[in-house]
């Protein structure tokens, strides 16, 4: 199914942000007993780490990417590229395995996936910003 380039933002954001809200879920379900200053800090600390590192230079790679599509019609899977695919598949596998498996202690999946699913979360809203300020500019 091809979708119009444009749109490609718009399915990147839902993705994102689906994602986001799925892994902050897990994280808050497991807070309550960890819900102190110092775990609330590194909570913190890793969507900033996570925001300005990986998602934010993330967002505005694919937003390039998929504005300068020649070909206007696109599959709708294109709002990444394969290594991204690669990556977020290698992620929620490795996530899955941390969990089944209990190899890290409640707290740090607690504290992790808050700041984590955070930072999914706010890439996916960056995401729509870039789909919604194409449609007011008119853009793609």
């Amino acid at each position: 199914m091809k979708v119009r380039k444009k749109y490609l933002l718009l399915i990147a954001s839902l993705v994102w942000m689906i994602a986001g809200f799925n892994i902050i879920k897990i994280g808050v379900d497991l807070y309550y007993p960890y819900f102190n200053i110092l775990n609330i800090s590194l909570s913190i600390l890793i969507f900033v780490i996570f925001q300005y590192f990986v998602f934010s230079r993330l967002v505005k790679k694919h937003t390039k990417r998929i504005n300068e599509y020649s070909i206007e019609f696109q599959p709708f899977y294109r709002f990444f590229d394969v290594p991204s695919f690669i990556i977020m598949i290698f992620m929620m596998t490795f996530g899955i395995l941390l969990r089944s498996l209990e190899a890290v202690p409640r707290v740090f999946i607690a504290v992790f996936y808050s700041g984590l699913g955070s930072s999914l979360l706010l890439a996916g809203i960056s995401f729509g910003f870039h789909f919604f300020k194409t449609l007011r500019k008119g853009e793609i």
